[in-house]
């Protein structure tokens, strides 16, 4: 699973990587809940469902890279159906995809599970 990960940045970048997070999966949710309430057509509805069920993900910090990829599809799909608004669409695509490829940061659950961990010998 390190091989996911490229490293868990700490300090001013793993706030912004943090900050990040919680935007992309703020406006997710958002999207999606107001998707489900208004939509009809499962065209739109199946890619909202999927891109808030990310989102959860991505607040949390669980499973940032395929979190992202996910929003990156979903949303992408959303751009190509031409359902909604494509550029609100398009910047959660391209965000998701960035936290794919950046990861989540040293403040995600990401990072507990499976960050370096220090090793110290005890001596006798």
């Amino acid at each position: 699973m390190q091989r996911l990960f490229s490293t868990f940045a700490s300090g001013w970048p793993g706030a912004g990587l943090l900050l990040q997070r919680l935007v992309i999966g703020t406006l997710l949710l958002h999207q999606g809940s107001i998707c489900l309430i208004n939509a009809t057509q499962w065209a739109v509805i199946l890619p909202q469902a999927v891109g808030a069920a990310a989102g959860m993900l991505l607040l949390v910090g669980l499973w940032t890279p395929l979190a992202g990829t996910v929003v990156a599809i979903a949303d992408g799909w959303l751009v190509w159906s031409s359902t909604g608004d494509p550029v609100s669409s398009a910047m959660l695509a391209v965000l998701g995809a960035t936290l794919a490829m950046i990861g989540p940061g040293a403040w995600s659950i990401d990072a507990r599970l499976f960050g370096r961990r220090h090793i110290q010998s005890s001596e006798l």
